[in-house]
């Protein structure tokens, strides 16, 4: 029965995910029992839980899963998590058991859709459309894949005519989805996991392209092909929306906007990086075309905060400053360092990074260690094995990456000694990247800096 309607209860298995959390948070908003399971405690799903969520973290089946009846309880699933005892106590019980991009999917079914996909971009792009729809007045509701500074979470509510979602091509799972609107930021090659090669996730975002239907609009970097008609973006290049005259002041970045009919000057953004002036650019093109008007884009894109965890910055009294991202993939930390040897050229640069998931190092080994070696100094953490287990990757070590790193300062550390190494050192500027549990190093490394 897929009428979402009908169910009074939802339970999340692997709640803590920042997608199946949107969903949490979707459901719980609209008065539903929201319960779910994850194997880790993490901000986030403290914060779950502070909102009324109820959260388990033993793989046991307890009172409140065993009191749930079948007809009126949908259990959700990200396809991150492998076999559990949870899980397996739904199926056998024959619980509608669904995974988290169908019920998304299903829920955009009844809105205009507007769906970010790439493997790099989608984040801030969605997250600032998003923004962009709230400071418009705009009714949508919106499921993110960060928490945005703006709202202080990865979900909101202000109406239901638009959705706005992150379209993850993770498992395939954008191919769910019902595009009325669609971006394509890139289709670098990643999840070889799932894809085998670059040729079939190049294909699998041409399938997601296709979904978008003929008289609504697919928006796509250029010199992306995609296999069907679409509007093209891009920054200091002609395309049908594109922008130019890019100029910092005071780490702030002015540049123009170009439409088909119209050039608007002087847009004010304070998110470092071309990249991040690429998904700005897509971002009004949209709002364009939803009919939002300039005066009202120019003061929303001015106030944009951004995302937690994307090149979120912090500079101390004595002239030190830290930079985290979540960057991945060695174009995303090509893009994170480029920024900042762009803003800083003579500063001292400490990196420390926690590789994420054992086929990824294997499969980019050599863009990491070229993306890596642009540092100063290096401290590199051991993989976080997520999904993976790590008999199945003989020899695919963090000591294996750092070999490849061509920097006389390097070494290998784990997560719980990362701290006092970093505070060992002489830098400028220090970067933590990765999509791991890197991030429990931010709060520690703040104090720390704080003090000077």
């Amino acid at each position: 029965m897929n009428n979402l309607e009908t169910y009074q209860n939802f339970y999340f298995v692997g709640i803590g995910g920042i997608g199946m959390s949107a969903l949490a948070r979707y459901f719980h908003a609209s008065g539903k029992k929201v319960l779910g399971y994850d194997k880790t405690n993490t901000k986030l799903t403290q914060a779950l839980m502070s909102e009324g969520i109820d959260i388990v973290f033993e793989d046991t089946v307890d009172e409140k899963i065993a009191s749930l009846q079948k007809e009126d309880t949908l259990v959700i699933y990200t396809p991150a998590i492998k076999k559990l005892g949870i899980l397996d106590y739904f199926i056998v019980n024959e619980f509608e058991v669904l995974k988290r991009a169908k019920v998304l999917g299903l829920i955009t079914e009844n809105t205009d859709c507007i769906a970010v996909a790439g493997t790099h971009g989608k984040t801030t792009t969605s997250t600032l459309v998003s923004h962009l729809c709230k400071e418009a007045d705009l009714p949508f509701s919106c499921f993110l894949g960060g928490i945005s500074e703006n709202f202080k979470s990865n979900f909101l509510y202000n109406g239901s005519q638009y959705s706005v979602v992150e379209a993850d091509e993770y498992d395939r799972s954008f191919l769910n989805l019902s595009p009325d609107w669609a971006v394509i930021t890139s289709t670098d090659a990643d999840h070889l996991d799932i894809y085998g090669d670059k040729s079939h996730i190049e294909e699998g975002f041409r399938q997601f392209a296709a979904l978008v239907p003929n008289d609504k609009q697919l928006f796509v970097r250029k010199g992306i092909e995609i296999g069907r008609p679409s509007l093209t973006y891009a920054v200091n290049e002609v395309a049908d929306y594109y922008s130019d005259n890019l100029r910092m002041e005071n780490d702030k970045i002015y540049f123009d906007f170009h439409t088909p009919a119209e050039t608007v000057k002087d847009f004010i953004w304070e998110i470092p990086g071309i990249h991040n002036v690429e998904n700005a650019t897509v971002a009004l093109a949209i709002l364009n075309n939803l009919g939002v008007d300039f005066e009202t884009l120019k003061k929303a894109i001015a106030n944009f905060k951004g995302i937690k965890r994307r090149y979120t910055k912090h500079r101390y009294q004595n002239g030190k400053i830290y930079i985290d991202d979540y960057a991945h993939h060695p174009t995303e930390i090509n893009a994170v360092m480029s920024s900042i040897r762009t803003f800083y050229p003579e500063k001292k640069l400490l990196v420390a990074f926690q590789p994420h998931l054992f086929s990824r190092t294997r499969d980019f080994a050599d863009g990491f260690a070229k993306s890596l070696s642009h540092s100063d100094e290096l401290i590199l953490l051991d993989i976080y094995p997520a999904r993976e287990l790590q008999e199945n990757f003989e020899g695919i070590t963090s000591s294996w990456l750092l070999d490849k790193v061509t920097l006389d300062k390097k070494e290998v550390s784990t997560l719980s000694d990362a701290f006092s190494k970093i505070k060992e050192k002489d830098f400028d500027i220090l970067l933590t990247v990765g999509a791991g549990n890197i991030d429990t190093l931010y709060d520690p490394i703040c104090e720390w800096m704080e003090k000077g």
